[in-house]
């Protein structure tokens, strides 16, 4: 009786305990794919992160690589603006330079008988001047007058040889000068040093000293001085113009200038 109770007790401890480590090991089963797809989620989110990381810094990059090139745009678009304005100044040097060629085309016709006209000017002027270093003035009146026809020269250097007589003959009247000359008195001819202050007296005294004169310009014709008066005064100023004396005031016949 005792036997056949226990073993109905065991019978069911036997098939609980199986049932329970069926349990067990379904569970445990359960468990180990639950731990699988946990690690296989695990592992996709770092793969994602991993993407996300560079996914991020290549973004980082491109911004850096957008913001280099915007301030390369902006830097270009300064230069542009910069080289516009030159070409539009160069434009209009250009324009300039073109009127200024055609004006001087127009210039270069014109400017034969301008210096033509000029070189009459100045023959006249000697002609008409007080009569001084005549021989080396008509010269350089003569020199210009061959060089016109000269093809070998350039209208340029036609006009600035001219220019150049000019200025010569201007600084004449602020020069202050004695050179030695003959003269033709009543006649004879006679060794006299000359004095020229600017254009506003040329005098002369012969080389002993007796006489003295000097050119009136309106009568165009030399006139006697009075050897005592002013017979000192030339010498002191050919000593002075010489640089052999000291600068000092002179008496001088100076034509009185005329009322306009």
């Amino acid at each position: 009786m005792n036997t056949y109770r226990l073993k109905n007790v065991l019978l069911p401890l036997l098939t609980a305990s199986a049932l329970l480590g069926g349990a067990v090991a379904a569970q445990s089963a359960t468990l180990e794919e639950v731990l699988d797809v946990s690690e296989a989620k695990n592992d996709a989110a770092r793969q994602s992160q991993a993407k996300i990381d560079r996914l991020a810094e290549e973004t980082r990059d491109l911004l850096e690589d957008y913001k280099a090139v915007n301030k390369q745009i902006d830097g270009l678009k300064v230069y542009n603006s910069r080289l516009r304005r030159q070409i539009t100044n160069q434009e209009k040097r250009i324009a300039d330079i073109e009127g200024s060629i055609d004006e001087v085309q127009i210039t270069q016709r014109q400017m034969p008988a301008l210096v033509v006209n000029m070189i009459d000017g100045l023959d006249q002027f000697v002609e008409m001047d007080v009569p001084f270093n005549l021989d080396e003035r008509r010269q350089r009146v003569e020199f210009l007058r061959d060089n016109v026809d000269r093809s070998d020269l350039t209208v340029a250097e036609k006009f600035r040889q001219v220019l150049e007589a000019y200025n010569i003959e201007l600084q004449y009247g602020r020069g202050f000068e004695t050179y030695s000359d003959t003269i033709d008195l009543d006649g004879v001819t006679r060794d006299v040093d000359f004095l020229r202050i600017g254009r506003i007296a040329l005098v002369y005294q012969t080389t002993d000293g007796s006489e003295a004169g000097v050119w009136n310009n309106e009568t165009r014709a030399w006139e006697s001085l009075p050897a005592g008066e002013y017979g000192n005064a030339i010498r002191k100023g050919v000593r002075i113009a010489k640089k052999q004396a000291a600068i000092e005031l002179l008496n001088m016949p100076v034509a009185a200038p005329e009322a306009e």
